[in-house]
């Protein structure tokens, strides 16, 4: 009984001691946290949705004329019905020349020209067909699209971390009043629509959406489905979704073989449809009064990624077509299309809208209610299309153009009091809302214009007398809800995100909190470590502590600018070219580590070399087409001998790497659980290198089938590293090791890198054991510099403590390995591909975890894991454990601090650049990557507190 107590004591001992080292760690992450949770929650706030909905009977709270009874319903129809049946296909990712004929570009490029059949019918049919390049609001995901296009609102940034589980739509929307209109809608494709709208569709044949390596299946289901409804009556709207596109500019780019096909297939399937549709249109036929609209969600880059606010990434396109022809095309003062020749010789115009003005464009042509929270605009050009229906008054003697100004200004006194209903509601409701002054500015727009409503159009449309004066008071009428929608949409998209500032002050000043919580723990480290240095050591240390805070402070500023967040790769190489230089200029004064320095500098070279590839738009638009994105196979794509190489020196160095560590473990003592690890790790370079040759369909073993080398090697290899995790656990309880403490942690850092870089270079594709190659000469170089103070003569009295210069060195390399692995902070940088190895079907789960490893696991898991390498290379054996968790505890917290206040000063970046122009498609990416990277930093250094913080024998006992 007594032994136990005795035992007992000594483990809680043991737990109380470590504690002392550890518990500032685990204090921080839970500061990081609150800071985030109330930063995050303040200004990535959603927009206010209002729980209404429009009625059919809320028009007749208006002063318009609005359209009552039709077809025998004793309901009211907020405008006449032009159209009775609706047909949207959507093209995902269609970029705006995919559609626009090549003419209208300074340069013809070979994916242009290849949808000829809509051009076609626009120039064979000018006015019952038309071409718009449709501007999409950002961020431009598929979610935040479909969201809008169907709100008629401006979703928020926040939204994008649903795009992989998108919630159901609760605001009032397009498909929601055509179901409380009695319309039936049916749905084929992409199933975020029924995600999204999960109870609207009368029939619906949804796709798993998120593999992007699959090219047809979705496209498949469309054709299948949509060819046969085609000729059903059972519907009133139909949606087919087309993923293909997307997909291919995922994985293959736009510059691709696979994109023209896609697009020449797509060109076949309209063909089709349009021709279902013309034979169909006859008097009571089907389609005698259908609208068939193709449009895009968003655009893309040429290296096939969206979500940002680019040009490329916002600029798609609407195609248009009535079977039932208009008697006149648009009156020309409200006509923005602009006409070039094909080259065919045919004239093509091409007219402009927002995408915000879709939902209630499409309401006003079914003569449904338009959704609650719309604040678009009917686009004239596109209502115009629907003009074919309607029932000419020939008593009042005006002309169609003439006829059609009238529709259409009654159209746009509806539309403008749904929108002013709009933001007097959300102004009401809302904890922020608009200021007095932007509600006063909109009031007195929207006054200017209904006081001319009441005073004289709507007089002189009741009267029937005054022809002559009608046409210009229409007109007038008109340009002044033009002016108020202008003026509402202008102050939406600039204050659509309501900011609480008591929130982020609050954030920000939890992690002020933290950053002097971690000085304070460094300087307490210091005390306790005693460390003791030469007369010439003193200069050293103290100078390269200044420089690396001068280097701190340089990169921290420069996120203060988009310009230098741009190019963040570039300012962190060249910082630590800088520091390279320093240690190279002391490497000659003292005469030592004159190769180490060298070489650290050519490494910077190879590292900013690696940067320009990954973050030239150029570079990315051939050199991460691949499915694992790997630049390295496409730099001098056209040498044949450059290709070989490309294919077999990823191999060799893998090799290279798997013989490292066969070294190392038999150099260095390792016990058997931590021996296991490391052959497991060169078991796995060996399947992975497998996995590869199957990869190409030219070395494909005959004795393999290729589903073992393309999905069940990755998975072998995500079950081996979960399997050296348990193990290396499962080492921690092991009570055999009898080595000392420097060489246990040498040991036990080894194996932890070992375990996790199979899989990182896996993910990674053939580029991973470049960059692992770099990591290590890489590492190798700052741990052999920062010992560039040892003097043989001084002997063991004394000890060099760890300085920031050496651990900001490591975190600056850290980042030029996420920039040189083709990563940059935008969703367009994430490498979706690699969240796809190993697997066929999405599971959001595992592929979150295989993306976050494929993101953040050369430039944080290993660097974090690897640290204690720059502690063993300074310890001394004699020194005991006391100084060893000291100073393992001081780098850590020193490295948690270069991390937290670069976080801090993109928070900073953010709230100072809130209203900024680039706040979603720069800011708030970046702000998302830094602070996940900080939080799983903050985690990743406690659990290295409990693995690292351990066993080992004590060579001297300092208490």
């Amino acid at each position: 009984m007594k032994e136990r107590e005795i035992e007992g004591a000594a483990r809680r001992r043991k737990i109380t001691g470590k504690w002392r080292y550890t518990w500032h760690l685990w204090m921080t992450l839970l500061l990081h946290i609150a800071a985030i949770v109330l930063f995050t929650r303040g200004f990535l706030l959603t927009r206010t949705e209002l729980p209404h909905y429009s009625n059919s009977s809320d028009v007749s709270e208006s002063q318009c004329l609005y359209s009552s009874s039709h077809n025998n319903t004793t309901t009211s129809s907020w405008t006449k019905p032009a159209v009775n049946r609706l047909i949207i296909i959507v093209l995902d990712a269609l970029r705006f020349d995919f559609v626009a004929p090549s003419t209208f570009f300074p340069e013809s490029k070979h994916w242009m020209d290849k949808l000829k059949v809509l051009k076609e019918v626009v120039s064979k049919s000018p006015t019952s067909a038309k071409i718009f390049k449709a501007i999409a609001d950002p961020p431009t995901t598929s979610l935040q699209r479909l969201k809008g296009l169907t709100t008629g609102g401006l979703p928020t940034f926040v939204d994008v971390g649903n795009s992989f589980g998108a919630p159901a739509i609760v605001e009032d929307n397009f498909l929601n009043q055509l179901v409380q209109s009695g319309k039936k809608v049916v749905m084929m494709g992409d199933d975020t629509w029924t995600q999204l709208f999960p109870h609207h569709f009368e029939r619906s044949y949804p796709y798993p959406s998120f593999n992007v390596k699959d090219l047809d299946t979705v496209d498949n289901g469309c054709i299948e489905h949509l060819f046969p409804s085609l000729y059903e009556d059972d519907w009133d709207v139909l949606i087919s979704h087309f993923l293909g596109v997307d997909h291919v500019g995922h994985i293959f780019g736009v510059d691709s073989t696979q994109m023209t096909e896609k697009l020449e297939q797509y060109n076949s399937i309209l063909e089709k449809v349009i021709e279902v549709l013309e034979k169909e249109s006859g008097p009571g036929r089907l389609h005698e009064n259908t609208l068939l609209v193709v449009m895009g969600d968003h655009g893309q880059t040429l290296n096939g990624d969206h979500g940002g606010g680019g040009a490329e990434e916002v600029e798609t396109a609407i195609f248009a077509m009535s079977v039932k022809k208009p008697p006149s095309s648009v009156p020309v003062e409200y006509d923005t299309s602009s006409c070039q020749l094909d080259l065919d010789g045919k004239n093509v115009c091409v007219s402009s809208m927002q995408q915000l003005d879709f939902a209630v464009t499409m309401s006003a042509l079914l003569g449904i209610p338009f959704p609650y929270g719309s604040i678009g605009q009917v686009n004239p050009e596109l209502y115009a299309l629907g003009a074919g229906s309607w029932n000419l008054d020939v008593s009042q003697q005006l002309s169609e153009s003439d006829i059609w100004i009238q529709n259409y200004a009654n159209i746009l006194c509806i539309n403008s009091w749904q929108v002013k209903r709009y933001i007097d509601a959300y102004s009401a409701s809302s904890a922020v809302g608009f200021s007095s002054d932007d509600l006063s500015r909109v009031a007195s727009v929207y006054a200017q214009a209904e006081n001319h409503w009441l005073r004289s159009t709507k007089k002189l449309q009741l009267d029937k007398k005054d022809i002559d004066a009608l046409v210009p008071a229409l007109k007038k009428q008109i340009e002044s809800y033009f002016n108020f929608l202008r003026t509402v949409a202008e102050l939406a998209r600039s204050k659509w995100t309501e900011f609480d500032l008591r929130m982020m002050g609050a954030g920000i000043a939890i992690m002020s909190i933290s950053l002097m919580f971690q000085v304070l723990a460094i300087l307490r480290a210091n005390s306790q470590d005693g460390a003791t240095l030469a007369s010439s050591g003193y200069a050293w240390f103290f100078s390269a502590s200044a420089f690396a805070f001068f280097l701190l402070g340089m990169r921290a500023v420069s996120f203060l600018s988009n310009s230098f967040i741009l190019e963040e790769g570039k300012v962190a190489n060249f910082l630590l070219s800088t520091s390279g230089i320093v240690a190279l200029r002391k490497s000659v004064v003292k005469g030592k580590l004159l190769k180490e320095s060298v070489g650290f500098l050519l490494l910077s070279t190879f590292c900013r070399f690696g940067i320009e590839i990954g973050l030239s738009k150029q570079a990315s638009t051939s050199a991460f087409m691949k499915e694992y994105t790997s630049w390295i196979l496409n730099i001098a794509s056209g040498l044949a001998v450059w290709n070989h190489a490309a294919e077999v020196v990823p191999i060799l160095v893998l090799i290279i790497l798997a013989f490292w560590l066969y070294k190392a473990t038999s150099d260095i003592f390792f016990g058997w659980p931590r021996k296991i690890v490391v052959v497991c790790t060169i078991l796995s370079y060996m399947l992975i290198i497998v996995h590869w040759i199957t990869e190409n369909n030219r070395y494909i073993l005959a004795f393999m089938p290729e589903s073992i080398g393309r999905i069940y090697i990755p998975r072998i290899v995500y079950a081996i590293l979960l399997g050296q995790l348990l193990l290396l656990v499962f080492a921690q309880l092991f009570k055999g090791n009898s080595s000392d403490c420097k060489t246990n942690l040498v040991v036990k850092t080894t194996a932890m890198l070992s375990a996790w870089s199979s899989t990182v270079i896996l993910l990674s594709g053939k580029q991973g054991p470049m960059v692992a190659f770099a990591s290590i000469v890489g590492g190798y170089c700052i741990m052999r510099l920062c010992d560039i103070e040892d003097d043989a003569k001084n002997g063991p009295q004394r000890r060099l403590s760890i300085g920031p210069f050496p651990v900001m060195q490591w975190n600056l390399f850290a980042t030029c390995l996420f920039f040189c692995s083709g990563h940059w902070c935008a969703f367009d940088g994430l490498h979706y591909g690699a969240a796809f190895i190993g697997f066929e079907e999405f599971m959001l789960v595992p592929q979150a975890i295989i993306l976050t490893l494929d993101t953040y696991g050369f430039s944080i898991i290993l660097p974090v894991f690897g640290l204690p390498f720059l502690v063993a290379m300074k310890y001394k054996a004699d020194l005991g454990k006391h100084v060893l968790f000291t100073q393992l505890s001081q780098m850590y917290t020193t490295y948690g601090l270069i991390t937290a206040i670069m976080t801090t000063f993109t928070i900073y970046c953010v709230t100072m650049h809130r209203r900024h122009l680039m706040v979603w498609g720069l800011f708030a990416p970046k702000f998302v990557f830094d602070v996940f990277g900080l939080l799983l930093t903050d985690v990743l250094i406690c659990l290295a507190s409990l693995y690292y913080f351990d066993q080992g024998k004590d060579g001297h006992n300092h208490n």
